[in-house]
């Protein structure tokens, strides 16, 4: 298979970090090319998949997480924010999404993953150099905060691996992918594009915004 090296050896270091007693996680957003990076970590054993519950997902998304949990065999650990969404508004009382996107991001997803990410050795992640310019540089080992490693056994698989790991294991796609979307977030930010768009064009539509903020760090690098 053409990703057979790559999962093989995705495998091998994620082995070798737990046997070292390091102290590994992983973080989904549960979508179609997330599928492969969930598969090797639940090949390798031993690492909680966390998910970062915003509370404005899909149904879709939510119902795709459980059933793909369940199929692989993995912890999926949620993460929220201690920030109540009556108190996540704006001076004119709208919600954050609306004026202040990156604050939204920073409560709902970056704070909460934050915490957990302090008390890892590693944290794996399935970004990908073509999903943007900004990960386009990124290496698939990094530093990250206290010594700890940032590890994206993704960086190089292409959309083209990715279907045929889907394929070759009967594992069904997110069901928003068939409607346009080809970039799942949560419901306010994420829109339809037409084809031919880019992967990142579905979310923050006509905002200069492209990341989220959990990978900000490795960015400004």
């Amino acid at each position: 298979m053409i990703y057979d090296a790559q999962v093989a050896a995705a495998v091998d270091a994620i082995e070798g970090y737990v046997r070292s007693g390091r102290v590994v996680i992983a973080s989904s957003s549960f979508q179609t090319h997330s599928i492969p990076m969930l598969a090797i970590v639940a090949r390798a054993g031993g690492v909680p998949v966390y998910f970062l519950d915003t509370g404005y997902h899909f149904p879709e998304t939510l119902t795709y997480r459980d059933s793909i949990a369940a199929l692989l065999g993995i912890e999926v650990r949620s993460l929220r924010s201690e920030v109540t969404k009556l108190a996540q508004t704006t001076p004119s009382g709208h919600l954050l999404f609306a004026e202040d996107p990156d604050y939204c991001c920073y409560l709902n997803k970056t704070a909460p993953m934050e915490k957990v990410a302090a008390g890892c050795d590693v944290w794996i992640s399935g970004v990908r150099r073509t999903q943007n310019e900004n990960r386009a540089g990124f290496a698939a080992v990094m530093d990250g905060p206290g010594g700890s490693i940032r590890f994206h056994p993704m960086l190089d698989w292409s959309d083209e691996m990715i279907d045929a790991f889907l394929r070759d294991h009967r594992i069904p796609a997110h069901p928003l992918d068939a409607q346009g979307y080809r970039s799942i977030g949560c419901a306010p930010c994420t829109a339809r594009v037409e084809d031919g768009g880019e992967h990142r064009d579905s979310r923050w539509a006509g905002l200069a915004k492209t990341e989220c903020g959990l990978h900000l760090d490795l960015v400004r690098r």
